[in-house]
């Protein structure tokens, strides 16, 4: 769901209560199209996020903390020239537009008060953030529109900002009765959600179909039913009890999540026409409810984005490398007759004496089988015996080369295809920019990515993260590698031979070590331990998934292996389940340890 104008306007209210008056600290610019302003001032410092992305526009207080590029975007860095320093002084919303100005008391450069609006606009693919002066002039935008895309409104720095055209429908909270009732005559066989939706501004189908829900107890009535049905006053009894919920203001955020507590959608107003499919779950805030629903999924969204050239890269070099493991593995299939081809060579040798040049076939006793049958060996009639004879043992010795050749060759493809395999499972983990210029730096020293040239003088810039660290209930320290280059350091480089180390079985996972030093590691340490191990693996999904676990020191890496790949023996083996508790002590740990 999108934030429609009522939700907006909810937000609005909420946010007007807890920042208005407080002055911008810091501007962050985590995302091309997403913007954190820290404020302080009227108590506890609040950050305050403002996301213009396609599907996922918003605006917000949030705890989370993002990173940032090494380098400020040029956005960013004139947000910062303007904004920051700068007061909030009001947040005022368009009648039923999708529309947040927020107006700030600034400086300008020469030292003059002055005043600038961040406008947000929270319209679907058409999501904005503009940031003008006091004059209403734009300085700047997140998505710019030419005449090219619209011809009824430009967004460009240096024009005068415009409100988005407007639709021409009613608003909702200031119809009469009688209007309801014509809406309902006129309504036809369309269905009384779809005449909501094109009477009025500011509602989002879920809520029209809401309304249909509440006035009749399903969500695709149609109008006629309605009115047949006789219950045209109950539709009408409906709207105004939700049109006196408008004009009061009296909304309360709700999240609709499934059986699983995944969050599906939100409201301002508890929602009955899933049913028992979703649970309508009160949230204390709005800012809560939006936090709760988008974060993850947008953090989730936006890496999936940034990582999408590495993952191409990732596929495609899979995509060779099969088709080579293929190839490679039909030429060793083809070997399997080398000796026949020696076997003949031989007949065709013992036969000499009997042959004559331009022979197309030699019938002889094989001598190989029992009983001496007959066999006849096909020969080329333009060479001579010899020659034929020579030729069956060329084509021997090349067999016989190629299964020594081609083994050597599908060992490496296929320790390449599993690797790659393994890079795969690190982007879809992938939570942060570093995990992916470490991915990225892995790729590139194990030549399936090209070196970036360097300036003269330069040295590259590597980055090498810790491993996530988590606590145990008994006080064990618990490691977890997040790619195979985290993976090599903490298993070869950090880890102590008598420590414990963990690997869900048989699948891509990461390498999970507990710093025992020898210690004995209590059941509930080595349970949580392999529950991570799971998690951090092809098994995520899993309902339980094996994971081995053996002392550090039977731990080894063969010579020339890919980063990550290692042996190991003398080890035993736990199940585990990889459920949501893993993330959470994640949390936990990331609080504790970072």
């Amino acid at each position: 769901m999108s934030l429609d104008a009522i939700c907006l306007g909810a937000l609005r209210a909420e946010l007007e209560r807890e920042i208005t008056g407080m002055k911008v600290d810091k501007v962050q610019q985590p995302a091309k199209d997403r913007l954190v302003l820290g404020l302080r001032g009227n108590g506890k410092p609040r950050k305050l996020l403002i996301s213009a992305g396609s599907g996922n526009a918003r605006l917000h207080l949030t705890e989370e903390a993002d990173e940032n590029p090494a380098t400020p975007p040029m956005l960013c860095m004139l947000l910062r020239k303007q904004l920051v320093g700068a007061r909030i002084a009001a947040l005022t919303q368009p009648e039923t537009e999708r529309v947040l100005d927020i107006l700030f008391d600034a400086v300008d450069p020469m030292g003059f008060p002055c005043k600038r609006h961040l406008i947000f606009e929270s319209m679907g693919k058409y999501a904005n953030l503009i940031l003008t002066d006091g004059e209403m002039c734009i300085l700047a935008c997140v998505h710019r529109l030419e005449g090219n895309f619209t011809e009824s409104r430009m967004i460009l720095p240096g024009l005068l900002y415009r409100l988005p055209p407007p639709q021409n429908k009613s608003n909702p909270a200031k119809v009469s009765p009688d209007f309801l009732r014509e809406m309902l005559n006129g309504g036809g066989e369309k269905e009384l959600s779809t005449v909501l939706m094109e009477t009025f501004s500011g509602f989002s189908p879920l809520i029209c179909r809401e309304l249909a829900f509440r006035a009749s107890g399903r969500t695709d009535i149609r109008v006629s039913e309605i009115i047949d049905g006789g219950l045209a006053n109950t539709a009408v009894n409906v709207f105004l009890e939700f049109q006196r919920v408008l004009r009061s203001g009296d909304y309360t955020p709700y999240l609709l999540t499934d059986s699983t507590g995944a969050p599906k959608d939100f409201s301002f107003l508890r929602i009955g026409q899933y049913e028992g499919q979703l649970t309508p779950v009160k949230c204390v805030s709005f800012s809560e409810m939006l936090e709760t629903f988008y974060g993850k999924r947008a953090r989730a969204e936006e890496m999936r984005q940034r990582a999408s050239t590495l993952t191409r890269t990732v596929k495609t070099a899979l995509k060779r490398t099969e088709k080579k493991l293929a190839i490679q593995r039909s030429d060793l299939l083809g070997t399997q007759n080398r000796e026949l081809l020696r076997k003949r060579g031989d007949l065709v040798t013992a036969n000499l004496y009997r042959m004559e040049k331009g022979m197309s076939v030699l019938k002889t006793e094989d001598y190989y089988e029992e009983g001496s049958p007959e066999i006849s060996i096909p020969l080329d009639p333009l060479k001579t015996p010899q020659q034929n004879a020579a030729h069956f043992y060329k084509e021997y010795n090349k067999a016989k080369n190629a299964v020594k050749y081609l083994t050597e060759q599908i060992q490496t493809a296929e320790s390449d295809r599993e690797y790659l395999l393994s890079v795969q499972e690190e982007l879809e983990q992938a939570e942060t920019e570093k995990d992916l210029t470490e991915i990225r730096q892995e790729l590139t020293d194990t030549g399936f990515l090209r070196r970036p040239q360097q300036s003269s003088g330069k040295k590259e810039k590597r980055v090498e993260q810790k491993p996530m660290r988590f606590l145990s209930p008994s006080g064990f320290e618990i490691y977890v590698g997040k790619n195979n280059a985290q993976n090599d350091r903490l298993t070869l480089k950090t880890a102590s031979r008598r420590d414990l180390w963990l690997h869900a079985q048989k699948i891509h996972g990461s390498h999970v070590v507990i710093a025992s030093g020898g210690r004995e590691v209590d059941e509930e340490t080595l349970q949580m331990a392999a529950s991570l191990a799971a998690y951090y693996s092809q098994g995520r999904n899993a309902g339980r998934v094996p994971v081995d676990y053996t002392a550090v020191k039977n731990v080894r890496k063969p010579s020339g292996a890919k980063p990550g790949m290692v042996l190991y023996t003398e080890y035993a083996t736990i199940s585990a389940r990889p459920d949501g508790g893993a993330e959470e002590k994640q949390e936990i740990g990331s609080r504790l340890f970072s």
